[in-house]
């Protein structure tokens, strides 16, 4: 899955939920129930996109499957960001040297 995929999928505001409350520590569909007061099936159906995209992993536990973050995922999304970051100050300073190069010249 592309990079865009992943934000699409994050730009729900249950799925952001979902990665806040994994962020503190791996959860059931029970608990993340409990927490987003939403539907069993629904959050069920936000886990599978989520999964598909590698935001969130899980392990069978018993009955249940625990999810957590997954860091692979959420790497490749930092990692693109990053890309663009660098660019974006780089070009920032670029500009910023223009103009005190200018000035001095003036």
């Amino acid at each position: 899955m592309n990079d865009s995929a992943r934000f699409k999928v994050l730009a729900d505001v249950h799925r952001q939920a979902i990665v806040e409350h994994l962020s503190a520590g791996p959860a059931t569909v029970v608990e993340l129930t409990k927490v987003l007061g939403i539907s069993q099936p629904a959050v069920s159906h936000h886990l599978k996109l989520m999964r598909q995209a590698q935001l969130v992993r899980f392990a069978p536990s018993g009955a249940s499957n625990v999810y957590q973050i997954d860091p692979a995922g959420l790497a490749a999304m930092r990692a693109w960001l990053d890309q663009h970051w660098s660019r974006a100050l780089a070009a920032y300073q670029d500009s910023f040297e223009d103009v005190t190069d200018k000035d001095a010249t003036d």
